[in-house]
């Protein structure tokens, strides 16, 4: 029996694999980047050991450093998570040559899947339906829209939609440069593109003695940049096409026995609306989404993984499944400035009622399985995602509406996420009805998905909120007149007057606390309950709401029933030093400049990229935001720069017949 495990891999899927063993009572040992010293995963293990370095090569994808860490900490078995080497065939190998147990599938098995072009000739020549592969060298105007695709890789890493026989080479030499960085192998591919096509995955759990169960499908068609966003379980679209599972579930099987599988894995399809549907991968791990299945079959996938890995025998029959399970990646990014990843510290993430972490629902609820605690710091070396957020209910309306609730009532503090685009989703009318593509973002628009939850009004009322709770700390930190009003004076006076910037600018609130009440300017119909430091009650049009107030330096997050509300105190006074030149390219976010476009005094279009960043494993372009002049370029490849950073600088051209 396996007595200690480590996990070579970080955050969220170490803790989720930490739990169980823990459960199970096996020893656990986690690694750590220097990045990674004060991870919550480091903290949670019952041995850490460092692995010296920050980027994902020198750390996490260092076969050879994980084994030594094992083996120093006395672990007798390893279990890759997902990412990283969880895919890779040597290093499955050189764990068994350590004598240590690998939790995983047999390296040839990975093999056979690991090249997205040779698995789908083994697919098709074991009778599973695929989509033909396409050489980019090969690809005629008839073929568009194409997709790129990394050989290697996963997690939407070095995939590329072109629609454009003339984009192809540009695109194919992004691709190669992102899969080259996050796998390792620069080898891509092509393949037709279904543009409104359903994602749909089997799990597969397989044992040693050769019982393969098909444990039940996932949807995970809501996607963007081709990384998933939201996945459910079971599939709306296989629940509504009669004797669409069977085939599925056989198409899967024959997948996992065409290559002698043990373990967990998942079998992955893209299917159209009349339900056909064609083999795009076998991921031979465990999958990201797996909580959704947990959830629906009462099973520990990774409990399964232990025993599987130990020899143990599944049961006859595959389980059944009961309920649904709705999946959201809450992920530190932007979506309305297209997916822009953040990065810096989280302050606070809570989830409203008893969220469970890191096990299955067995009865209506939410799951929390997350990377980061409140303090926790978001960096640039690694993924953006903060936690998944899972639901299960009896039906598939209440999953989502109690999924939407908790999501709308978080209190998430410190970065920008998609949690507004979460909720929308969740409640968008099409998504209620099941009707969810990869085109979803596109066909219902991203910028109507994108919107806050909290309308201007709530959050000008929420600044008030602010201020008040503001007013209330300054009192409870006066040494003189403690009695008194924050801002009180004898004789009548001048409003007090504060200023946040909000989603669409600065709002000014401008008020007085009198005798008679509260009377601030442009709220005619609300009244002042009562304030502290934390809390603010208002009657609104007498309606009572409650405000929950958190300040962080300078930065406000406001929870209420009518939606989550993030300002920025303004400062009283400009610094002039903090003023930067008309037409700066600024970076969005902390990483390394990877290549230039252009050279300082070139003459550049609006649009035309100027400098390529790497941060989060992906590739981020800065475009110029007008034509003009390039008259300072501030960088050069491979350095590092921060949030904020003058990337370059330029200068408009100014119209003709002005001087």
């Amino acid at each position: 029996m396996i007595q200690s495990v480590l996990v070579a891999n970080r955050g969220e899927i170490a803790r989720r694999i930490f739990a169980t063993c823990r459960r199970a009572g096996i020893g656990t040992v986690a690694v750590f980047s220097d990045a990674d010293a004060l991870s919550p995963h480091v903290a949670e293990a019952d041995t850490a050991v460092r692995l010296p370095g920050n980027s994902p090569a020198d750390t996490y994808l260092r076969g050879d450093l994980v084994i030594e860490a094992a083996l120093l900490a006395g672990a007798d078995a390893i279990h890759p998570g997902y990412g990283f080497l969880s895919e890779n065939a040597d290093f499955a190998r050189a764990v068994h040559d350590a004598g240590l147990t690998w939790i995983g599938p047999p390296a040839p098995a990975i093999e056979m899947m690991g090249s997205k072009v040779e698995s789908k000739k083994m697919m098709a020549a074991a009778g599973v339906p695929v989509l033909a592969e396409l050489d980019p060298g090969a690809v005629t105007e008839a073929d568009l829209p194409v997709l790129v695709k990394a050989s290697a890789g996963g997690g939407g890493r070095g995939m590329r939609v072109v629609r454009e026989l003339a984009d192809l080479p540009e695109q194919l030499e992004g691709a190669r440069r992102e899969a080259q960085s996050a796998f390792g192998d620069p080898t891509v591919f092509c393949e037709r593109y279904l543009e409104t096509g359903r994602h749909i995955e089997v799990q597969v759990m397989a044992d040693r003695q050769g019982t393969v169960w098909a444990v039940g499908e996932r949807e995970c068609s809501i996607q963007r940049r081709h990384q998933k966003v939201v996945e459910e379980a079971p599939s709306p679209l296989v629940e509504a096409v009669p004797g669409m599972r069977e085939r599925l579930f056989e198409a899967a099987r024959l997948a996992a026995k065409a290559i002698d599988y043990e373990g967990a894995g998942t079998v992955e399809f893209l299917a159209d609306h009349k339900g056909d549907f064609y083999f795009l991968e076998m991921n031979t791990r465990l999958q990201v989404e797996h909580p959704v299945t947990e959830c629906t079959t009462g099973l520990d996938l990774v409990e399964l993984q232990l025993q599987v890995a130990s020899g143990q025998a599944l049961g006859a029959e595959s389980p059944t499944v009961s309920g649904h399970s709705i999946e959201v990646r809450l992920y530190a990014e932007d979506p309305a400035q297209n997916w822009q990843p953040q990065s810096g510290p989280v302050h606070r993430l809570d989830l409203p009622g008893n969220a469970v972490e890191f096990d299955v629902l067995r009865t209506p609820g939410i799951r929390l399985d997350s990377g980061v605690v409140d303090g926790s710091t978001v960096g640039v070396h690694y993924d953006p995602m903060l936690a998944k957020v899972i639901s299960f209910a009896p039906t598939r309306t209440q999953a989502a509406t109690r999924l939407a609730a908790a999501l709308s009532r978080a209190q998430i503090h410190g970065l920008r996420t998609n949690r507004d685009l979460l909720v929308n989703v969740l409640r968008h009318p099409a998504f209620l009805a099941g009707d969810t593509d990869t085109a979803f973002f596109d066909t219902h628009g991203l910028d109507v998905l994108a919107r806050p939850l909290a309308s201007a009004d709530t959050e000008r009322l929420s600044a008030l909120a602010a201020a008040l709770a503001d007013a209330a700390h300054n009192r409870d930190v006066a040494t003189v007149n403690t009695s008194l009003p924050s801002g009180w004076r004898n004789l009548a006076s001048a409003p007090q007057s504060k200023t946040f910037t909000g989603t669409d600018g600065d709002i000014e609130i401008r008020y007085l606390l009198t005798r008679y009440g509260l009377k601030a300017e442009g709220f005619d119909d609300v009244a002042l309950v009562s304030a502290t430091a934390r809390h603010v009650a208002l009657d609104v049009a007498g309606l009572r709401r409650s405000f929950e107030v958190s300040r962080y330096g300078d930065d406000v997050f406001v929870d209420s029933a009518l939606g989550p509300v993030s300002l920025h105190a303004a400062p009283r006074f400009t610094d002039p030093s903090a003023v930067v030149a008309e037409g700066s390219l600024l970076a969005p976010m902390p990483g390394s400049v990877i290549r230039l476009g252009a050279a300082a005094g070139d003459t550049v279009t609006a649009g035309q990229p100027i400098v390529w960043l790497e941060a989060m494993k992906m590739e981020h372009t800065i475009k110029a935001p007008a034509s003009g002049v390039l008259t300072e370029l501030s960088v050069t490849a491979g350095q590092q720069v921060d949030v904020g950073t003058v990337l370059a600088v330029v200068e408009a051209a100014q119209p003709e017949g002005v001087s």
